[in-house]
């Protein structure tokens, strides 16, 4: 029974670190936590970087290191984004087992169990403030039998008072070598063929978040076995084919408005997302020698100013048309300005 609950696991949870010494790349972040662990004695802790670092991984790592299967489940409670998490829920849920007392520190089998708890909250910057502020006055009651581990991708958004209360650990992204050395590992313990071209591309469309490659490998194993290429992945991922990007980039260049009309219509009778076009236009402009400083920034301003339209619901075909519009624009600016 045990062998098909493990099949059946997703990857990303089947090769989810069990220990925080094996938590990949955050050197620092491991050796203060490892000493921490040792004399089981956790201040509160606040854990903010990227997605798919390793941030809700070490929290729960060091959960269990401290009070193993038996003990986790009544002295950890996990609070995640999907929960609610108003002000209500701060007085009541997180109040009611923070306020409990558990009896002094006996070690079950082998683990320190210490006399505290530990409340984990997950995505802690989409907390509204009120329920931040509900939690400064919870946190100093409690603290002698609970203690608090938030997690969150932007600290600017835990009010500083929370912050100061915390011990804070920056979570890395992690580099192209740590990636593909975790995939490989995971190739090789499930019979996945994956050439260096198609780990560079699963590498390059993951963007230093591990979590999201390994559903990305799982999706195409899923899909097209264990012999994967670079163009399976990019199926699989959302990421639009180098070709249509740069179709739509030519028809800018040629300052023919229908040509680019025609490639915009392209896009969204493709379903490609406008936002992923926006990204990864982004990308190549950046790069482009045929354009001036100023001519870019332009563009980018203009990026900017569209995906904050699509976040607000705007037509997507309109606002692609639009950054093709000023995409031409400035393309013919500098023909003009290469003329004179």
């Amino acid at each position: 029974m045990a062998p098909l609950i493990q099949s059946s696991q997703p990857w990303v949870e089947k090769y989810r670190p069990k220990q925080v010494k094996d938590v990949a790349h955050q050197d620092e972040v491991i050796r203060v936590l490892t000493n921490t662990l040792e004399t089981t004695n956790c201040p509160h802790m606040l854990f903010y970087g990227p997605p798919g670092t390793g941030k809700t991984t070490t929290a729960l790592a060091i959960a269990h290191q401290l009070f193993g299967p038996e003990l986790y489940k009544s002295r950890v409670l996990e609070l995640n984004a999907s929960d609610d998490r108003g002000i209500n829920v701060v007085r009541t849920k997180i109040k009611n087992f923070a306020a409990v007392a558990v009896g002094s520190a006996q070690r079950a089998g082998g683990y320190p169990c210490p006399p505290y708890k530990i409340i984990i909250l997950d995505e802690a910057d989409s907390m509204t403030e009120d329920a931040q502020n509900a939690l400064r006055r919870t946190m100093e009651t409690y603290s002698k039998v609970t203690r608090f581990f938030f997690i969150c991708n932007y600290i600017s958004r835990i009010i500083e008072p929370l912050a100061s209360r915390c011990a804070k650990f920056r979570f890395k992204p992690l580099p192209e070598g740590i990636m593909k050395s975790r995939i490989l590992h995971i190739c090789g313990e499930e019979g996945i063929n994956l050439d260096s071209q198609a780990l560079t591309t699963l590498s390059s469309i993951s963007q230093g978040d591990l979590r999201r490659a390994i559903t990305y490998l799982q999706g195409a194993a899923r899909l097209y076995g264990s012999s994967i290429s670079s163009k399976d992945l990019i199926s699989v991922s959302g990421v639009i084919p180098e070709e249509v990007v740069q179709d739509l980039l030519a028809a800018c260049k040629s300052g023919n408005f229908d040509l680019a009309d025609k490639a915009v219509n392209n896009v969204i009778s493709e379903g490609y997302p406008v936002s992923q076009m926006i990204s990864q236009l982004f990308d190549i402009i950046v790069e482009a020698d045929d354009l001036s400083d100023e001519h870019k920034a332009r563009i980018f301003k203009k990026l900017g100013e569209t995906d904050k339209c699509l976040v607000d619901g705007a037509d997507e075909y309109l606002q692609l048309l639009d950054v093709a519009g000023n995409i031409m624009r400035a393309f013919c600016n500098m023909a003009q300005d290469f003329s004179n």
